[in-house]
């Protein structure tokens, strides 16, 4: 008769620590992530250019272009938000980025949010795609969705890179993009 010996709870725990590690550390290559992420900016582009009109002139103007199609953020004191998307140069996706958002302070709530950096300068561009991480500065100058219909001059002189934040929908008022890092992803 042989006797069944079980496995030290050691070994056990060290065991599945170790699977755990392993699957966290997929890259995602050769997943369809690229694919969904594409999809989904595909879609958000579609309808930025169908309801706000000039945005499309501003694209066709702009280095590349960054569509993140949806950010979701919640706080209650601390709260933080997470989006992906993909940067376009001629309509071509060239990169995926995360963009990730960490706050503290009185808010309470969630929210979703669709948004573009419009990189107008091919020096901006160069900034952002050479960067270790990337956060929106000064030199951003946003563009309000019900400006979107006539962006033109004004919007874009002197501005290195125009953000516009549109499809708002959820409780916390006034999404903007001060204090996301945007980082290239491998989906």
């Amino acid at each position: 008769m042989t006797h069944f010996t079980s496995l030290p709870r050691r070994g056990l725990l060290t065991g599945f620590g170790a699977s755990l590690a392993l699957a966290a550390c997929g890259n995602g290559l050769g997943s369809r992530g690229g694919e969904t992420i594409d999809a989904r900016v595909d879609a958000t582009r579609d309808f930025l250019f169908s309801r706000y009109p000039g945005t499309r002139d501003l694209a066709a103007k702009a280095a590349g272009v960054l569509f993140i199609p949806l950010v979701t953020e919640a706080g209650l004191g601390i709260g933080g938000g997470f989006g992906r998307g993909a940067l376009r140069i001629n309509n071509v996706t060239v990169d995926y980025y995360a963009a990730v958002r960490a706050t503290i302070g009185f808010q309470i709530g969630a929210q979703q949010y669709a948004h573009a950096l419009f990189f107008m300068t091919e020096e901006a561009l160069g900034q952002f795609r050479r960067a270790d991480g990337w956060a929106v500065g000064a030199d951003a100058r946003y563009a309000l969705p019900e400006q979107g219909a006539s962006i033109g001059k004004e919007t874009t002189e002197n501005a290195p890179v125009v953000a516009l934040v549109f499809g708002q929908s959820g409780l916390i008022a006034g999404a903007t993009l001060a204090g996301i890092k945007y980082t290239r992803i491998i989906p």
